[in-house]
């Protein structure tokens, strides 16, 4: 087939424009580093880039997620230990109003430290994040948790908890109810409670009380009797159906033991002397500050009123230990969750590592083979470029 002079002018520049356009594509990987500029370029590994940028993009989602939730949590800690440094010096407090050698007016002035603490305590515990997001108030963050309502503090928040994700699988939570952290807080010794009734006349303080494995909740009523002074005193427990379910002679310093509770007395009750032995309600911290605070403030002398501080002292220091005790359980469950996030940030960390090697075989240019390429591309040109100068110089000639 003979070929005229116009389609070897064309072929010969199509040549041409076909090397230049694969010596630009080159040059234009040198210039970015890439293989794959473009989908055109390998639609496989286009496909395959996509998805890795995607995971990466994800992972670096988490990995912000997970320093987010880190100051979240950080915060908490830091506001509960602040929580513990009050309660440790109300409990301190609580322990110096205890002496016999404390007077009503002495016990007064401790109970004004003590309001001031608790000022410190609701302040506390309503803590606003950088974000000006209060940090127990559970789903409500925009609503303040803690307000004072006629002498008691009230919780406005609600029960929720505020979760993060910071891995494919994983979720933190990063913020608290205050319901579970200061509101909702088992009195007593955490299985009853002791409470000396108001008109106690004798001078029997609680020394000391425990629960055993086979306690067995109810509302029980330890009383005292002495049909005349020459008589011994003797106890009579009572469950929440007027049940006798222990009895006998009283003993200062001995264990009074009934359905798996053990409760020990100091000193003398008087004739019709009595304390309530509730299982242990719920109570907030705040109410257990208070009413030490109420205790001091309406103290008097006397043996039976001694003895009523006395009692009053030892139920709000057990109530305070209970209190310690929850914010320690808290500050340690903290504490799990940063070391979950450093742990969680290690395996992203690893795997973000692995993806970008990966990312970077499927995409990025082997800068050696490119600059090969690259030379004899430029020769292919310039090989095309002089032949079709060469052949627009013959055809001139035959023409002419």
């Amino acid at each position: 087939m003979r070929l005229s002079t116009a389609q070897i002018f064309q072929q010969g520049i199509s040549n041409i424009l076909n090397q230049q356009a694969q010596l630009q594509k080159t040059q234009q990987q040198l210039a970015s580093g890439l293989r794959v500029t473009t989908p055109a370029d390998d639609p496989i590994a286009a496909v395959q880039i996509l998805d890795l940028t995607e995971d990466l993009a994800q992972l670096d989602q988490f990995d912000r997620n997970g320093n987010l939730a880190e100051g979240q949590i950080a915060l908490a800690d830091t506001v509960l230990q602040d929580v513990t440094d009050v309660l440790q010096r109300v409990r301190e407090l609580t322990v110096q109003a205890n002496n016999a050698t404390q007077t009503p007016e002495t016990r007064r002035a401790i109970a004004t430290e003590m309001e001031g603490r608790l000022d410190e305590l609701v302040s506390l515990a309503n803590t606003r994040d950088a974000n000006g997001e209060f940090v127990f108030a559970g789903f409500q963050a925009q609503t303040q948790p803690f307000t004072r309502t006629g002498g008691a503090v009230v919780y406005n928040g609600d029960e929720g908890q505020r979760f993060l994700q910071v891995a494919p699988n994983t979720q933190l939570a990063v913020r608290d109810s205050g319901r579970a952290v200061f509101m909702d807080i088992p009195a007593g010794n955490g299985s009853f409670d002791i409470r000396a009734s108001a008109g106690n006349a004798g001078t029997a303080i609680v020394d000391a009380s425990s629960a055993a494995a086979n306690y067995q909740r109810d509302t029980y009523t330890i009383s005292f009797s002495q049909a005349t002074p020459a008589d011994p005193v003797t106890y009579s427990v009572t469950d929440s159906s007027a049940a006798v379910v222990a009895s006998g002679p009283y003993e200062s310093g001995a264990n009074i033991t009934f359905n798996g509770a053990s409760v020990t007395f100091e000193g003398t009750p008087a004739d019709g002397d009595s304390f309530a032995v509730p299982a242990a309600p719920r109570q907030d911290v705040f109410s257990s500050v208070q009413n030490i605070i109420d205790s001091l403030k309406s103290s008097t002398t006397g043996p039976a009123a001694s003895a009523a501080v006395n009692n009053a002292m030892a139920s709000g220091l057990g109530n305070l230990d209970q209190a310690l005790g929850r914010m320690l359980e808290q500050q340690a469950d903290l504490g799990v969750r940063l070391n979950r996030i450093d742990s969680l940030r290690e395996s992203n960390d690893a795997f973000t590592l692995q993806l970008q090697e990966t990312l970077s075989e499927v995409r990025d240019l082997d800068v050696t083979e490119a600059i090969s390429r690259l030379n004899l591309q430029l020769v292919a040109l310039q090989a095309a470029q002089q032949s079709y100068v060469r052949i627009q110089g013959l055809s001139l000639f035959n023409f002419l």
